[in-house]
């Protein structure tokens, strides 16, 4: 009795002993790998070494998770910058990361208040040599908008880069962490420097002044209609960039005081358009108007008329157009010089307001001065 009553026991001691060894053998094959690591040449040296990338998190798609309310729907920035980061496998490879949050809300949303606060932030880390360069994680629907404000306001010749996706982390297939990965290379890049604010999505990388959506739902969407990417990214070739950076020589405008811009407004041109949007915007205190003309930036009679009237009273007129590609050219539909109009040149409508907003807060109101920043932005 006594044999069959210690045998449990001794089972019980074999247990415990089998889960102990491999724990123990694990501990300690754990710290051989970390002395190991410690003792490794030039490790500590090569981590020191890794660009600075300061990490700047908005919200957006990238930043998503799934909601019940539909298949396929989400919720806009409910991931933090700190997570995003985390979520991608060997980033720490590429550069020393640090992510701050500016915003948490859909780029719908996006905002000068957030504009200012993103610009700031930019420019101090910069001048403080905090970080070699920024990667920005943004929603799609206004990262356009975004990027070309951070060109024209931003003084370094350091990277800025800026990153969303079209499907939210949640998504079975999203293309976030491979864009996170692809957009961190190109701001850790020493080549990026000099290039002015850079769109890293889906393999391609493309210019602020030139990016704009064109698909709904496609991870496919962004192009560069007048001028193509200026550069790819893929996992077998790495970063090539098609153009040689131009150097920090771009013209850039102050911050206004305060946390808004002057209020300008979009005007869609359309088949039997009168003068009503027009007069609107005018009478909610606009300082300026940017046509989405059709065509060459053309629009009825009606409204080129009561155009001509707003530029008349000191309301600054530009013409863009609804058209995807192409460039908006003076006096030959409309007569630019007698009415007072200033061309976009190839800035889509939502561009070409960012720069006239820029510009009005600057007290440049003078058509011909406006032609001339319009122009020499190109």
């Amino acid at each position: 009795m006594m044999k069959h009553a210690a045998r449990p026991a001794s089972r019980r001691r074999n247990r415990t002993l089998m889960l102990t060894v491999p724990l123990v053998a694990l501990a300690l094959w754990s710290r051989g790998i970390d002395a190991a690591q410690a003792a490794e040449p030039g490790k500590d040296a090569t981590a020191a070494s890794l660009p600075r990338i300061l990490v700047l998190a908005t919200g957006g798609t990238i930043a998503g998770q799934a909601d019940a309310r539909a298949s396929g729907a989400y919720k806009s920035g409910q991931i933090t910058g700190e997570q995003l980061m985390q979520s991608v496998p060997g980033l720490d490879k590429l550069a020393k990361l640090n992510a701050e949050q500016i915003s948490s809300i859909g780029s719908q949303d996006m905002n000068d208040k957030v504009w200012f606060a993103l610009a700031r932030r930019i420019q101090d880390a910069f001048d403080k040599n905090e970080a070699d360069g920024i990667l920005i994680t943004h929603g799609t629907d206004t990262l356009e908008e975004t990027a070309f404000f951070l060109d024209n306001v931003v003084r370094s010749d350091k990277p800025v880069v800026i990153v969303g996706s079209m499907r939210p982390a949640t998504a079975v297939s999203a293309d976030g962490p491979g864009n996170l990965y692809e957009a961190v290379q190109v701001a850790a890049d020493p080549r990026s420097r000099g290039r002015g604010v850079m769109a890293v999505l889906n393999d391609k990388i493309q210019s602020a002044r030139s990016i704009t959506k064109t698909n709904t739902t496609s991870i496919e969407t962004f192009s560069s209609p007048n001028d193509g990417p200026i550069g790819y990214v893929d996992s077998a070739g790495g970063i090539r960039f098609m153009t040689q950076a131009a150097g920090f020589k771009r013209t850039t405008y102050p911050l206004p005081a305060g946390e808004q811009l002057p209020r300008v407004e979009i005007v869609y041109s359309h088949a039997n358009m009168d003068a009503v949007p027009i007069e609107d915007a005018i009478s909610h205190g606009a300082k300026g108007i940017v046509l989405a003309g059709v065509g060459d930036g053309n629009t009825s009679k009606q409204a080129l008329d009561a155009l001509e009237a707003a530029a008349k009273k000191g309301v600054i007129v530009v013409r863009s157009t609804r058209v995807r590609s192409g460039f908006v050219t003076r006096n030959v539909e409309v007569d630019d010089d007698k009415n007072g109009f200033v061309v976009s040149e190839d800035l889509n409508p939502q561009k070409a307001r960012v720069l006239a907003q820029l510009l009005i807060a600057g007290g440049v109101t003078a058509p011909a001065e406006l032609q001339r920043a319009f122009t020499a932005t190109w």
